[in-house]
């Protein structure tokens, strides 16, 4: 059986942690060693970053054919959401009403369960994300 390497990004993925360069100030998610517009003047001036969480769905598609791991949640939406911090991260839009996500709709991060290996296997967490919705008046 093949280790899932899963663990080695458990921190960011559960806490939504990126870096910012200390050069040119630009933030990433999933954090990167060396920032791709300083290059090596970026060399140990990469700092830790906690995204908001919070953005604005870019793209999305919405699955009615999916694995065998995620039949029980057909139809879902996988989107890409550009942070308010910059970086581009993709993820599942969850609690959501037919017509509600649209390119531009508001969402923020949410801690739910992934995936779980087997009846008794490892169960996997992290970030999905919800529609920000607006108080009625």
């Amino acid at each position: 059986m093949e280790v899932p390497r899963f663990w080695r990004e458990t921190r960011a993925r559960y806490n939504l942690e990126g870096v910012r360069c200390g050069n040119c100030e630009k933030v990433f998610f999933p954090p990167r060693e060396v920032c791709p517009d300083c290059h090596r003047a970026s060399i140990g001036r990469m700092e830790k970053f906690k995204l908001s969480g919070k953005g604005e769905v870019y793209s999305f598609s919405t699955i009615h054919s999916a694995p065998d791991y995620f039949k029980d949640e057909v139809p879902y939406i996988v989107a890409l959401i550009k942070t308010d911090e910059g970086p581009m991260v993709t993820g599942q839009i969850v609690d959501w009403e037919d017509g509600e996500v649209q390119i531009g709709t508001r969402v923020e991060s949410v801690f739910r369960k992934i995936s779980e290996q087997g009846k008794h296997g490892i169960i996997q967490y992290g970030f999905k994300f919800k529609a920000v919705r607006r108080a009625l008046k």
